[in-house]
Parts: C-alpha cells; structure tokens; sequence
C-alpha cells in the first residue's frame, strides 16, 4: 500500500509530488498525458496582472515558495527550468504610463513595479510611449519539467502511464484500491479532465483554451518578455513564444486557424521584423468560475481529495496550493478558505 496516488501530472501532480517527497511519503502517479494545458503552456510566472495593474491573488507568498521550489527542481533532474527575465509592459497612450505611476504607489504592487518608464531601444518594436518593468519574473519550461519529471517517476519506478478507469476505483473506509494498487488517499490533479471525474465534476471547473505560436526572428534580438495585446516571450536561438487567447466555447486541444490570425494580427501591431511561425498548440487551462482554485477534500468520501482550478497562474499557483493540501491531509492545517472547495459543497453538491 502506497500514502498516495496522484492522477495527473501537471504542474499539480509534480508539485504535490516534491511535497511528499519532502514529508517522506509513498506515491504512484497514473497518467496518460491527455490533458495538454502545462504541456503547452507559456511557463511564464507574473505576480501582477498587467491588463488592470492590480496584485495576483497571494502573488508575494506563492513567488516566494515558487522561486526556491524550482530551484531544488533544477537541483533534482539536473536540467535547467528557471529563466529569469524581466517582464516590459508595453504603454500605448500617456495616460497608461500615469496608470502604471499610480499603481507603484500601491501598497504591495509597488514590490514588484518600477516607478519609470523604460524608453524602447529595440528598432524591430513598435513601442513609442515605452515600457513598464515588472520585478521578480521570469519562465519555467514546462515542457521540459513534465519530460524531465516524467522520466524521474520511471525511473524510480512510481509512474504508470494509463487513462484512469473510474469504476475501478474501490473505496473502502481506510483506503483506496485501483486494479492492484491500494493507497490511503487519491489525490486528481487531472486539469480539465475533472470534467469526467464522477466525484468531482459537480465543482464549476469551466475550462478556458488557450493557443500560443512560436516563432522565428532572427531580427528582433530581444531579450525581454515583451506584454502587450499579445506577449512576446523570448526562447532562445531566435525563437519567441507568442500568446495566447482565451476562448471559452471550444474545449478541445485541436489548434484553430481562427485563433492564429488572431494572435498574428495582434502581433502585427508590435512587431516590425520579419518572422516565421514554427509551431502553433493549444490546451484547455482548468479555470474555475470565481478565477480561485479548487483544492479540498470531497464532501463523503475521506481519501479522495482534489488539487485544480489553476487557471493561466499554475507556475506560482501549483507549489502554494500543494504545500496548504497535504498540510491539510496531515496536520489537519485550515484551508485558505479562498481556494477551499467546502465554499461549492452546499451550491453545487448538495442542491
């Protein structure tokens, strides 16, 4: 019999993992990798959102448990996840850069906002009214942290790549039992897969798909994480990451001509080089209706527990909201009560 098992491994299931690894407790994952959005997402860790220059939900204490998690993550796989990079928030009127003078003087924005304007000095930008800089930012490469974390699990022998067959899952009073496997607690960190979970799929999970291209310009010789209608972010060897659009109707991971154009078009109006679209993805982000995650204990039955609902934020996110579950589960430690799924029980479970 194992502590845990763990269904999925996004960027919920790796961090839950490093916390039972850290507390010294059994684990099996079972995935198969359906769910795409951690996959494909732009990795890019923010604490403020630039649209509004208004602070991300516990923005200063997630960055603050996400920067030395990645860290001992490097440490562990011997490969390098975290790029720090700083994030320029592009002004197009004066009266955005007087918005951004305002908001650094807000208390905790101005942590993480520089009070000046950084004038454009990149020719291939489209940029006269300059720049906004933000602190404490930066890009993890989720791509190459689920391969690297995935070849881990393997290789101690803790993974098994398999599509969960919910009516195999036993409960019993003390323990779950899954075809051979017996756990003392289940823990779905399955992305938008929830939708299908019959123990959890009462929560309001909407899913929100995203597409992102990468391209290639060789002019454009920026380093900076560029935010405009659309962000640039920089990936090396020319390449740039661009994204990404919200679409709440189509829930597939299937990339569209409609959402390319759109992005393309947006791009337009920034960039002044020429460039070459090598990749076009898209995934379904796990977002939930009140933009708070989902992490709790179901309402009947004790060992089964969910850990969802990131949205476009899992980088910061994933760390924080594991570390408070599995406190939850050992210590019987309080919930933030913002993320806390009890707040759905009486709407969505017991109606």
């Amino acid at each position: 019999m194992v502590d845990f098992l763990i269904i999925g491994l996004g960027l919920a299931g790796i961090s839950f993992c490093e916390q039972l690894q850290s507390q010294g407790k059994s684990l099996k994952v079972i995935s198969d990798g359906s769910q795409q959005s951690s996959m494909v997402a732009g990795g890019l860790y923010n604490p403020v959102i630039l649209k509004r220059f208004t602070l991300a939900w516990q923005a200063k204490e997630q960055i603050n448990m996400a920067m030395p998690f990645y860290e001992n993550l490097e440490n562990k796989l011997g490969t390098k996840l975290d790029y720090k990079v700083p994030v320029f928030r592009r002004f197009t009127t004066i009266e955005e850069q007087n918005k951004w003078f305002e908001a650094c003087d807000k208390p905790g924005l101005d942590y993480f906002l520089l009070p000046k304007v950084i004038q454009n000095t990149n020719d291939n930008l489209d940029a006269a009214y300059g720049f906004g800089e933000v602190r404490f930012t930066g890009r993890i490469d989720t791509k190459e942290l689920l391969r690297q974390y995935k070849k881990y699990l393997i290789s101690k022998d803790l993974f098994i790549y398999d599509a969960l067959h919910y009516d195999e899952l036993k409960l019993f009073e003390d323990y779950v039992s899954y075809k051979k496997l017996k756990a003392r607690h289940v823990i779905f960190a399955e992305g938008f897969g929830l939708k299908q979970n019959p123990f959890f799929n009462y929560l309001p999970l909407n899913g929100t798909k995203g597409e992102l291209l990468t391209i290639k310009a060789p002019k454009l010789k920026e380093k900076s994480v560029i935010k405009s209608s659309v962000f640039i972010i920089p990936l090396g060897d020319d390449l740039y990451r661009i994204g990404a659009t919200y679409k709440w109707k189509d829930k597939t991971n299937k990339p569209t001509e409609a959402s390319k154009t759109e992005l393309l078009d947006k791009l337009q109006t920034l960039l002044k080089c020429e460039y070459q679209v090598v990749e076009h993805v898209a995934g379904v982000r796990p977002t939930v209706t009140d933009r708070r995650p989902l992490v709790g204990r179901h309402p009947e039955h004790y060992n089964l527990y969910v850990l969802n609902g990131f949205g476009s934020r899992g980088v910061l996110i994933a760390p924080y909201a594991s570390k408070q579950l599995l406190d939850y589960i050992l210590h019987n430690s309080p919930l933030d009560e913002e993320m806390d799924i009890v707040r759905f029980t009486k709407k969505h479970y017991l109606s």
